[in-house]
């Protein structure tokens, strides 16, 4: 596609999370929403005003029947985001999808394969790899500054039991399975620090059921999961998601550890994100806030789009994201998180899950790269 050529995106979820996404479409050029999609029909004509676009239908498949797309942005419930995924890639449309990629193995497979039939490009929607902070981290790792990274934790602690009841699909879906059942925000970034890296068994354990649900019923998700990560290279990860303990929320904290550098994200607002590198600090003897960076080592896309990003949802990365699929469909290259980076992310949530059922038993877990071979 050219870059003189406009890009006519429909927009599942509109009236939700999907409206957030869009609300960011108008700052990158070329770019419009064409149709908006919600099964919720009384949100589709506010959604349509919002975002000027020319269609809006509360039926997916309809939606795709009628509609003169290029590409999909798919914001709904996690059990949608495979099924939707793969009808679109399947009329050669491009991809845009929320988190998670899939909730099954079988979902996974599928969507590779879908992938590899299709002229549509896939991207997942993981907005916290594109954060300032996440950005900053993996630049510095490309300029070696923290030498070999060998250990890194990832937390996604946000008390969900009252939005449970609004949004019901994340009772079930989130609150309702035991293990690691949203596990991108905190693996993404680490992973992206880690390049060509993966995570090739793991364990998962829980600290027991301490929540009831409005109707008084247990929360099947053990209140605070954790899940060991052993990394091709042999490297270590955790992983921590809790979903239902009262408590401030500290939605994304992570931390990276290597021979030369170490990293440590802020936990409460007004914190500063800390950093220790050998080549600034040799005698260890203090860390510097991140920010101190950034004259000298602000990735190129913060430069060119930083301002811009930070009139955009979730501390920027929402733009970011957008952007980054927008360019991979101009120039006709695999976007930045392709599917297999996606399943690099989702494969190791649904694996725990199977784990924290058998007792916490090391499991490994498949690579969706060895899944092209039998198609």
């Amino acid at each position: 596609m050219s870059r003189h050529e406009w890009l006519h995106i429909g927009v599942v979820g509109a009236g939700g999370r999907g409206g957030s996404l869009a609300a960011h479409v108008g700052l990158l050029p070329q770019v419009r929403v064409h149709a908006v999609c919600d099964a919720n029909a009384d949100a589709l004509p506010e959604a349509m005003h919002r975002f000027g676009a020319a269609e809006a239908y509360d039926d997916y498949t309809e939606m795709l029947s009628r509609s003169a797309l290029d590409a999909v942005v798919i914001a709904t419930p996690m059990p949608l985001h495979a099924p939707q995924a793969i009808a679109a890639l399947q009329r050669d449309l491009h991809v845009l999808s929320e988190v998670p990629a899939a909730v099954s193995l079988d979902e996974c497979r599928a969507l590779v394969h879908a992938c590899a039939r299709s002229r549509g490009l896939y991207m997942l929607a993981e907005n916290c790899n594109y954060t300032r902070a996440s950005l900053m981290i993996a630049e510095l790792v490309r300029k070696g500054l923290f030498g070999a990274p060998y250990y890194a934790e990832g937390e996604y602690l946000h008390e969900l039991k009252d939005l449970n009841e609004i949004t019901r699909w994340r009772r079930r879906w989130q609150t309702g399975i035991n293990g690691i059942t949203y596990p991108t925000h905190s693996l993404g970034p680490i992973l992206q620090w880690l390049p060509g890296d993966r995570v090739v068994s793991l364990c998962c354990a829980g600290s027991g059921q301490h929540h009831r649900d409005a109707r008084g019923e247990l929360y099947e998700n053990e209140t605070s999961c954790v899940m060991l990560c052993k990394l091709r290279s042999g490297g270590l990860v955790k992983i921590r998601v809790d979903m239902l303990s009262d408590r401030p929320h500290a939605i994304n904290r992570y931390q990276l550890q290597g021979t030369d550098g170490a990293y440590e994200s802020a936990i409460a607002p007004g914190e500063p994100d800390r950093i220790w590198l050998r080549a600034l600090c040799p005698d260890k003897s203090h860390w510097l806030n991140l920010q101190e960076l950034e004259a000298e080592h602000l990735p190129a896309v913060l430069r060119e789009q930083g301002e811009l990003a930070q009139r955009a949802g979730h501390g920027g990365g929402d733009l970011l994201t957008l952007s980054a699929f927008v360019e991979a469909i101009r120039l006709g290259r695999p976007s930045a998180i392709d599917i297999h980076t996606a399943l690099d992310m989702t494969l190791p949530g649904l694996v725990s899950q199977q784990s924290i059922a058998l007792d916490s038993r090391w499991l490994p877990v498949p690579d969706s790269r060895t899944w092209e071979e039998t198609i």
